[in-house]
């Protein structure tokens, strides 16, 4: 067996600081690399980009960001969709777009699911980041975005598939859109910073009439009478549950403190939710 490229990439590390973009810009803006890839136009193409999704309501929001490039896939559909060789898979798992063999098929770009790959309107062309392949050849052993980002987001290895398989499954890691079946090398680490849902709210005490943060009470979320989540409120009577599944309907949130308790029920729809102020009686 072979030992593949593959990229793995922490949603939760990434501040947006496109150290990155620049990185690709840099190496391919006006660069010609015969037999990887022609120079990057100065405007328009991202070959490497930054996604962003905000999460939540006020006072309760957060702000994250997730690079996306050319995922490199194993059953890539640019591959099927060119001809005459134009997109090659190499045995360590990059996909080329050979710059001469693919003039004229911009039929590449729009087989690619993701939006990962752009047509060079001066030279009739499609380009996609190619896993700085020229670099990795010459003796390097980190992709220009790596050895830039200042927050340790990417991560490239070459190792072979099982052991591949075996760090998706220890680390969590997912890719983007896996019911196309396009196998993808770049993996994520958080994604579901990106892709699901929380609902938080802030627990409250009355003291003497006086309303306080009730910190160290206890929240239990269940759905259907199942428990789903579980968490302490902090220092602030805040407290927050991830991970729940966009649109997944009616949910009870049980919050129990010292002197007292809440109940209350809600709805979950497309977006995360804020519930406000809970007030223990």
């Amino acid at each position: 067996m072979s030992r593949k490229w593959n990229m793995i990439v922490d949603v939760e590390r990434c501040d947006n600081c496109r150290v990155c973009f620049l990185a690709v810009k840099d190496e391919h803006n006006g660069n010609d690399f015969p037999g990887y890839a022609a120079a990057q136009p100065a405007q328009g193409h991202k070959w490497l980009d930054i996604v962003r999704k905000e999460r939540g309501a006020y006072p309760l929001v957060e702000a994250h960001f997730m690079p996306v490039m050319c995922n490199h896939c194993d059953d890539a559909p640019c591959m099927k969709a060119a001809k005459n060789g134009a997109v090659t898979r190499r045995p360590d798992g990059i996909v080329i777009i050979d710059p001469e063999k693919a003039k004229g098929q911009r039929q590449i770009v729009e087989a690619c699911p993701y939006g990962a790959v752009y047509w060079n309107e001066e030279r009739q062309i499609p380009q996609a980041w190619i896993f700085d392949a020229h670099l990795l050849d010459a003796g390097w052993t980190q992709t220009r975005a790596e050895q830039c980002c200042p927050t340790g987001a990417f991560r490239s290895l070459q190792v072979e598939d099982a052991e591949m398989q075996r760090i998706r499954a220890e680390e969590g890691l997912e890719v983007l859109q896996p019911e196309l079946g396009t196998k993808p090398r770049v993996y994520y680490k958080n994604l579901h910073l990106m892709t699901q849902c929380f609902v938080g709210g802030s627990v409250a005490v009355d003291v003497n009439g006086v309303e306080e943060c009730a910190a160290g009470a206890s929240v239990v979320l269940k759905q259907g009478g199942r428990e789903v989540g579980r968490t302490t409120t902090d220092v602030f009577g805040e407290w927050k549950i991830d991970r729940l599944p966009p649109g997944s309907g009616r949910y009870q949130v049980e919050v129990t403190g010292k002197t007292g308790r809440h109940v209350a029920e809600f709805d979950l729809g497309s977006e995360s939710r804020y519930l406000g102020v809970m007030k223990l009686a």
